[in-house]
């Protein structure tokens, strides 16, 4: 690590601190980032202080202009953590409670029905050949489809590398995903397919750690590039945005695909009770409690299932204002 990227009074606490999370095995970069900007804070405005206080805490947690709650959690969150790390060195600090800033509403998933995935589909299938992103035409149509049909998160689908991507099998290797997990995810046979028609057009040489959807330089795409992309193709599906932070999201295709295979195991007649560990797994959660949520989410959007998932399920399926901040 750069030690002298940090110039502020904690800035010996904050080395330490990120350095002792990475050697466990996070990887932390976006904390440490945070944690630079709150090193450049306190130099500019508390340059003398030795104790993390209170004072310094509300100041740099205050909500900024234009800026999200869910931001604002988040910059609470690693400064708590940070606050939790001087505690247990000896290092006098302010810890700011859990929920000290009441959260937003939750955000309710947008499930696409069939038709609307179709045509989104349809409109990644049309996307034409870029000179600046030479590869583009060939990674939307694929890049969302492999997000709804593996139920992944996009972030785990855009940081995918070749070696990853297990051509032979069918199964992508997901590391490094929420809360440091990492699992396996098997393919359907048309998608490993697609997948491997796709490797054959852009990996002529490949090595196991290119990028497998690569951006210019052969750096993965930026989550900003992936929603650009998939705005573009929302409108031209005519699939109508609510406005910021009222969706459809890309991360939908993930509730999506959660919600369909419920819906389709209880036409099925399956025991959910078996089923959904299966599912928890494939999602990569942590706890039983974030699959469950979607149990209430599927029956919320397909009514006619309400009464016979509550009939047999009814200590398992959570409220969605209890649950929809762990299904992630």
């Amino acid at each position: 690590m750069n030690n002298d990227r940090y110039t502020g009074p904690f800035k010996d606490h904050i080395v330490r601190h990120v350095a002792l999370k990475q050697s466990v095995g996070y990887k932390y970069e976006t904390d440490a980032a945070h944690l630079e900007r709150f090193d450049r804070f306190t130099q500019e405005k508390y340059p003398e202080a030795t104790t993390l206080t209170k004072e310094i805490v509300l100041d740099w947690c205050g909500k900024k202009m234009h800026e999200t709650r869910a931001n604002q959690l988040s910059r609470t969150s690693i400064i708590r953590q940070f606050g939790i790390y001087l505690d247990q060195v000896g290092v006098a600090a302010y810890v700011i409670p859990k929920r000290y800033y009441p959260a937003e509403t939750p955000y309710v998933p947008y499930i696409y029905s069939i038709d609307k995935l179709q045509r989104f589909f349809a409109e990644t299938d049309r996307c034409r050949y870029c000179s600046e992103c030479p590869y583009r035409h060939l990674i939307m149509p694929l890049f969302f489809r492999m997000i709804y049909t593996c139920g992944l998160r996009v972030s785990e689908a855009r940081l995918l590398t070749v070696g990853d991507v297990d051509l032979k099998q069918g199964i992508l290797s997901v590391h490094h995903s929420k809360k440091d997990n990492s699992r396996l995810v098997p393919m359907s046979d048309e998608l490993a397919e697609r997948c491997r028609s796709y490797f054959r057009e852009v990996h002529s040489f490949p090595k196991d750690t290119d990028t497998f959807f690569p951006a210019l330089g052969g750096k993965p795409m930026t989550l900003t590039n992936a929603y650009s992309n998939f705005r573009r193709f929302l409108w031209r599906a005519g699939i109508s945005h609510g406005g910021r932070g009222k969706g459809p999201r890309i991360h939908d295709f993930r509730h999506t695909y959660a919600c369909h295979c419920l819906k389709k195991w209880v036409r099925q007649g399956k025991d959910l009770a078996a089923y959904l560990p299966i599912l928890k797994t494939y999602l990569g959660h942590d706890s039983f409690a974030e699959t469950a949520y979607y149990l209430r989410l599927t029956a919320d959007v397909f009514p006619d299932l309400t009464l016979k998932l509550e009939g047999r399920y009814p200590d398992i399926i959570p409220s969605l204002e209890r649950a929809a901040d762990e299904a992630y």
